[in-house]
């Protein structure tokens, strides 16, 4: 019904009580209108996507309680007059709220745009842009490596980083008003708690005040409380053959308290962050091989108390473990750490030569340091002892600590007990020296089984198997020979890893591990003669070659084996005056072997010699050889020596029996042994040069040429 004004004006001036009822309703309208433009400003302020819903921003915990407010006050202000007072002072207080964080949002992106933050390198690394990773799997596509919609605020956050900052200042923004009223910030899934190291970034970098982002993150606390974080350590354990998937060396973080830094020893107040690979246990080895190399798997960030994961490697595996500290500050401990929480639940594919337990140690160290760039300076395949070179060569390693394994606590005793016994101290039985290397009579460890939480300090010299020491892994090779009649030159490239004759100072001991080795062999060649080779051949492509000797009579546990997958030259001696050919070989070795000699003193080396004898098993197939393909079986016996620091020679001698199949012809032979014998000797001019000579004598008669000398130039690069 329509009212005339001056009605109004009568109906006012009848008494003191409709007066004051007049007034409150003359106020009514100014309290909508201020009600409504409160909420129009709450929507000026943009909403990450990940908040919207179709066709319209979700409303914040403000702006719902105002719409709120307003309608309750519209339906029920004559119930609730006493309160108009208060309903318009905090209309005014979010009016202020919501203005003053429109005008923070403005400040802040003008800020992000001169200053191209979205484009800086940070900021990118801690959304995974790996943009300066070389990759054989298209890492560094222009977008993030994370898929997970749960690590974005923007729907485009994987593809478009400056839409991802845009969301988390809006975020931010959002989270000024909201602290500034009654409202409850305890919201462990808010942008504050889910991403605390781009919140802490981003605060430095832009100078927000952080006090007044406030928002409770329980988990999150709880979580820092537990790890209490203040120095970062790199933890590496040696190869283990034993064991593929460690064939290559592990690493990972150490984290120390206050209490374990200042006490390196008290490890039960450390925690251990292992990157790894989330396969599945009940593969097949081939399966699980391939799906770790290809990315079939994710990977998994484990965290568990540090005296765990350390006595996985020194007494289960029985490997060393060398232990560096990083220099970084504690504001850069802390932000990693801080990144670790936003990522530790990723789904990230893990491939095991390119982003794995070593390559993540380095993506994390360049999120807090990016203009040393270090995961760049690495080669497509990533080997943690790599990663510790050139952490080293970079400076930020420090305080290395070596960890005996309990094989090299139960050796320094043996070693100890040998020498008294040569002096004529004290004698040594076979059963005491037995007891002594004994695994299940000697329990002598870094790590006490009674009380875990310390490492014991045996006063054992380090070994020399400091990674820090070791050879670059890959290496060219350039040779001149003679086979036969014929002169080569060979040229060979093996990217890894390592073999009995090379420079031994940074590995294991007698570690052996050759893989993705190729050599071509180029013939001075004679077209008058019968039987000249190709001028150019392949002469060997080697997939994995290696051999893990453990020596019955050291501390070491385990048997003395060895495999190889490769394509080689090799000489069939079942036809007369047979020829060298290409074939594919797979081959498998057995046995035992034998250490002897002196170990350096007050080490718990094993002596410095070894000699060895495998029963072996190989299957060759290629063109050319008889009925194109052999098996054999037989024994391999060799002795390795170590004259001195920069010499080694090694003899060998192969007894196999090979069986083609039955033939026809006479002159063929369809089984038959061919012993082989070979020598080796390497002189180590430097740390990347050495010199080497090989020489083989194939015994088969029937072989047209028998003999095989090389002298070669090895380059470690």
């Amino acid at each position: 019904m329509f009212i005339k004004p001056s009605s109004i004006s009568v109906d006012c001036t009848l008494s003191a009580i409709s007066l004051r009822a007049c007034s409150h309703r003359a106020r009514l309208p100014l309290v909508i209108a201020g009600l409504l433009l409160s909420a129009n400003a709450q929507a000026f302020l943009p909403t990450p996507a990940s908040l919207m819903t179709t066709g319209e921003l979700a409303l914040s915990p403000q702006t719902a309680t105002t719409k709120s407010t307003a309608k309750t006050v519209v339906q029920n202000t004559s119930d609730r007059n006493v309160k108009s007072k208060q309903n318009i002072q905090d209309v005014q207080n979010n009016q202020a709220n919501l203005l003053e964080a429109e005008q923070l949002l403005a400040k802040w992106r003008k800020q992000v745009q001169s200053d191209n933050l979205a484009e800086h390198t940070t900021w990118r690394r801690l959304l995974y842009f790996l943009d300066d990773k070389k990759s054989l799997f298209d890492k560094g596509a222009p977008k993030s490596l994370i898929d997970s919609p749960e690590f974005f605020l923007s729907a485009n956050g994987q593809q478009d980083a400056s839409a991802e900052l845009d969301a988390m200042l809006v975020a931010f923004a959002n989270q000024i008003a909201a602290s500034q009223t009654t409202q409850s910030t305890n919201n462990s899934n808010s942008a504050i708690c889910r991403f605390p190291a781009r919140t802490h970034w981003l605060t430095e970098t832009l100078g927000i005040d952080s006090s007044s982002l406030q928002a409770d993150c329980p988990e999150f606390k709880e979580w820092m409380a537990m790890l209490n974080p203040k120095q970062l350590s790199i933890m590496f354990a040696e190869e283990y053959l034993d064991n593929p998937i460690s064939a290559f060396a592990h690493t990972l973080l150490r984290i120390d308290s206050p209490a374990s830094a200042a006490d390196p020893s008290q490890i039960h107040h450390a925690y251990a962050l292992n990157d790894t690979v989330d396969g599945n246990p009940d593969d097949a080895f081939a399966v699980y091989a391939v799906k770790a190399t290809s990315g079939g798997y994710d990977n998994r960030i484990e965290i568990d108390p540090y005296p765990e994961k350390l006595a996985k490697y020194l007494k289960d595996d029985e490997r060393d473990a060398w232990t560096y500290q990083l220099g970084l500050t504690p504001a850069e401990v802390q932000q990693i750490i801080l990144h670790v929480w936003e990522t530790k639940d990723l789904d990230i594919p893990y491939y095991f030569t390119t982003d794995n337990c070593a390559s993540e140690i380095l993506r994390l160290i360049d999120v807090v340091r990016p203009e040393q760039d270090l995961l760049s300076q690495l080669p497509y395949v990533v080997i943690p002892s790599d990663v510790i070179q050139l952490l080293n060569n970079e400076g930020i390693l420090a305080d290395a600590r070596s960890t005996p394994s309990d094989s090299t606590v139960r050796q320094a005793e043996l070693n100890k007990a040998k020498a008294a016994a040569a002096l004529g101290y004290q004698k040594l039985s076979k059963d005491d020296a037995r007891d002594i290397k004994s695994a299940e009579h000697n329990l002598a460890s870094s790590i006490s089984d009674a009380d875990p939480k310390t490492i014991i300090d045996h006063g054992i010299v380090a070994s020399d198997n400091n990674p820090i020491d070791r050879h670059p892994l890959q290496v060219a090779q350039i040779g001149i020979g003679q086979r036969g009649d014929n002169s080569y030159v060979d040229v060979g490239l093996r990217l890894g890893f390592h073999d009995t004759l090379d420079r031994a100072s940074g590995f294991s001991q007698f570690f052996n591990l050759e893989a993705l080795a190729t050599t071509l062999r180029f013939y001075d060649t004679d077209s008058s003669k019968d039987n000249e080779p190709d001028s150019v051949v392949l002469e060997n492509f080697t997939v994995l070659r290696g051999r893990s000797f453990n020596p019955v009579n050291t501390a070491k546990q385990g048997k003395t084996w060895g495999a190889s997958v490769e394509a080689t030259r090799v000489n069939d001696g079942s036809q007369a005056e047979g020829r060298d050919h290409l074939v594919g070989s797979v081959g498998y070795e057995t046995g035992w072997s034998w250490a002897f000699g002196t170990p350096s003193a007050g080490t718990g080396e094993m002596p410095p010699q070894l000699c060895y004898a495998l029963l072996s098993g190989k299957g060759q197939a290629g063109r050319g050889i008889n009925k194109g393909f052999r098996v054999g079986a037989g024994v391999n016996a060799g002795c390795r020596y170590q004259i001195n620091n920069q010499l080694r020679a090694q003899a060998e001698l192969q007894l196999p029996y090979w069986y083609h199949g039955s033939s026809d012809d006479s002159n063929v032979r369809g089984h038959y042994w061919q012993p082989i014998s070979s020598l080796g000797l390497q002189y180590d001019i430097d740390k990347k040069q050495a010199l080497r000579i090989n020489a083989n004598y194939d015994w088969q008669d029937r072989v047209d040429a028998n003999d095989d000398v090389q002298l070669s130039y090895r380059r470690y690069f």
